[in-house]
């Protein structure tokens, strides 16, 4: 199922699941607010902002927050939690318009996003003029060995869609993604103008709503990959 059809079939499930699910709590969105830094006096956008988990967290920091995502349902709940404490934008990121003015923003975050564009140039682009000299762009995707597992391995340096079967809480979902190899990734940041800051694949502390299980594999095997590049002048 193409995300667009996942999170319109299942917005609502999403947005229950999304704010108890522990990978979302307790992994990624610490991750990005800690690669995100000092959001003081910072404009910010979010990408693929779905329910307003990571929203409600950026406003918190940041002095001003546009959030954009491509499933209406997704914004209005969204806009139901955060109200006007962060402005919200329907967009489509495969074929983004304007997103924002030239230079009018200092950071841009995307958590668990990215994987489900097929062609990131135009959307690069528009980043790089969005940002201010200097600003910084924060994201995490699925791991690219997942991407390959989950592949027929045929051909490891294509981009191609691979599908998953998730449980949201009770309810079985099948997600498709794109998966592309490292290189991609880092080759599409470059050309577009951004310089690599920083890689991570983290592991984090024990915690009481992560079981044992789940620790194991968040602590052992790859499963989201986070990256920091930085606006060149």
């Amino acid at each position: 199922m193409p995300a667009t059809s996942l999170f319109t079939d299942h917005a609502g499930t999403y947005a229950t699941w999304s704010v108890k699910n522990p990978v979302n709590n307790r992994y990624d969105r610490p991750t990005i607010l800690r690669l995100a830094g000092d959001l003081t006096g910072k404009r910010v956008l979010e990408l693929g902002c779905a329910a307003g988990g990571l929203t409600t967290h950026l406003v918190e920091r940041a002095t001003e927050v546009l959030s954009v995502d491509v499933e209406p349902q997704m914004i209005e709940f969204a806009r139901q939690k955060l109200g006007t404490k962060a402005h919200f934008k329907v967009v489509d990121l495969e074929q983004p318009p304007e997103i924002a003015p030239s230079g009018s923003v200092d950071v841009v975050v995307a958590s668990l996003v990215l994987h489900y564009i097929k062609d990131w140039s135009p959307l690069m682009r528009q980043l790089h003029r969005c940002l201010v000299p200097g600003g910084a762009l924060v994201f995490s995707l699925h791991h690219p060995i997942n991407g390959w597992l989950l592949s027929d391995r045929a051909d490891y340096h294509r981009t191609e869609l691979v599908s998953e079967d998730w449980d949201w809480g009770g309810v079985a979902v099948t997600a498709q993604s794109y998966r592309r190899p490292l290189s991609s990734i880092f080759s599409e940041l470059r050309r577009a103008g951004f310089a690599i800051d920083t890689v991570e694949e983290p592991r984090i502390e024990p915690s009481p709503d992560i079981d044992a299980e789940l620790f194991h594999a968040l602590t052992t095997q790859p499963f989201f990959l986070y990256i920091r590049a930085q606006r060149e002048p």
